[in-house]
């Protein structure tokens, strides 16, 4: 079984987002989605959710792409969840791209995917606040 990972806030959860998890599962069998949690949030990224980690976890269980959810609680944790779920993929968002190469080292293949360039949850912030 070809496992894959992937990490995000998946605040205000929307097509691109569906799009992500689509192109993640078809790179394997089993796809873990890796959720930040509502302190790391705030206290790493400085970011304030719309919706909380356990709502947020529940709409990406609902979604048939994603096999299993667990949460983010610090960024060093990457690693620990390669070997830990015996990880053979590792993807995000070519926003992303380079930053994680690191994880080569252990073992895994990382693929950064293009992003849904029409959406995202900032700019849907922004439409919805007028700013």
């Amino acid at each position: 079984m070809k496992r894959v990972i992937t990490y995000g806030t998946f605040d205000l959860l929307h097509y691109g987002h569906i799009n992500l998890l689509r192109r993640a599962k078809a790179l394997g069998d089993y796809l873990i989605v890796v959720v930040s949690s509502d302190e790391f949030n705030w206290n790493e990224k400085h970011k304030k959710c719309y919706f909380t980690y356990e709502q947020r976890k529940a709409l990406l269980e609902s979604i048939r792409y994603v096999d299993l959810v667990i949460p983010e609680t610090c960024w060093e944790q990457k690693v620990t969840d390669v070997h830990e779920y015996h990880i053979d993929t590792f993807v995000m968002g070519d926003d992303w791209k380079g930053k994680f190469d690191y994880l080569k080292d252990e073992g895994v293949d990382v693929v950064y995917l293009p992003r849904t360039p029409e959406i995202s949850t900032t700019q849907i912030k922004k439409d919805l606040t007028g700013k």
